[in-house]
């Protein structure tokens, strides 16, 4: 493997950690159960977690992206033949005339070629493998306890569940099969669960010390490094990522700096059409057209 494709697999991972949102003035806080088995609701979530996740329901949605380098806000639309995203705004502004052709060109050139679509559909199988396999690790890789509740927020849970707060550590006894969930042998940190619906809310996870992967000899993540993501109840028990934050430094390989720092916040969700890639390009096309329109490109922010 290349150190590229190295860098880019352990970016991936990070943000697979990331895997696989109307509320009255006072939100209800969940009621505790006076005693219960920490490790066996987060067991039972997990699996409800990843029962949804080969559920069909498509979405589209914005995502606003935060990095060093500034902003990009995409409108995205979930099909059966991958994931099409449009870039609509950079640093909160529209795009010029330049970077708009550019890229619909970009999208044009994956639409009408089935090599390259073939490629991004891979990519995107792989990402979602390693989200299932950090999902799945969740059980075993820590060791959690009780630490009270918290009341659903607009961006987090469902409205009138309130959450049930577990904190976590690493599992002395677990061993990661592989890299990708070596990660979880350094960090702690807390879960927000909603027990009437078996979901994850939120997860607030930080390594406590250097993690290395690959055994070492690959490279290291350092401690400190951060990772925050929160879903929401989109209705009809359809949940989905509201927000996700990463903030982790390392090296690959003894020389190559790993600097992964974003924050971004995904927003205006809405069920989409069944449709294939190249009408979902379409689509993307008309919906920036009608945000142009009413002046919606660089002002519909997400929610705080």
């Amino acid at each position: 493997m290349t150190l590229g494709a190295t860098t880019m697999n352990l970016e991936r991972s990070l943000l697979t950690l990331a895997a696989g949102l109307a509320l009255g003035w006072l939100p209800a806080v969940a009621e505790q159960p006076s005693s219960y088995d920490p490790a066996a609701l987060v067991r039972e979530t997990v699996r409800k977690e990843v029962n949804a996740s080969t559920e069909s329901t498509k979405v589209m949605f914005r995502d606003q992206k935060v990095t060093t380098h500034g902003s990009q806000t995409r409108l995205i639309i979930e099909t059966h033949e991958g994931t099409a995203g449009m870039l609509i705004a950079i640093d909160g502004k529209p795009l010029t005339t330049q970077q708009r052709q550019g890229e619909l060109e970009r999208l044009e050139r994956l639409a009408n070629n089935p090599q390259e679509l073939k490629k991004k559909q891979k990519a995107e199988r792989d990402d979602a493998d390693r989200t299932m396999r950090i999902v799945k690790a969740l059980p075993d890789a820590f060791l959690y306890e009780p630490d009270g509740t918290e009341p659903e927020k607009p961006e987090l849970g469902k409205p009138g569940d309130g959450l049930l707060r577990l904190k976590f550590r690493p599992n002395p006894n677990y061993d990661p099969p592989t890299r990708t969930e070596q990660v979880l042998t350094g960090m702690q940190g807390y879960i927000l669960i909603d027990a009437k619906q078996h979901r994850i809310a939120k997860i607030d996870g930080t390594l406590f010390k250097d993690v290395g992967f690959g055994w070492g000899i690959l490279g290291h993540l350092d401690k400190g490094g951060r990772f925050l993501v929160t879903q929401k109840d989109l209705g009809d028990g359809d949940w989905e990522v509201t927000r996700m934050d990463l903030d982790f430094t390392g090296r690959a390989l003894f020389f190559k700096k790993i600097g992964i720092q974003s924050n971004e916040v995904v927003f205006d969700y809405h069920t989409a059409p069944d449709v294939t890639f190249a009408q979902a390009v379409e689509l993307l096309k008309k919906e920036e057209s009608e945000l142009a329109a009413n002046g919606q490109l660089n002002n519909g922010d997400p929610p705080k």
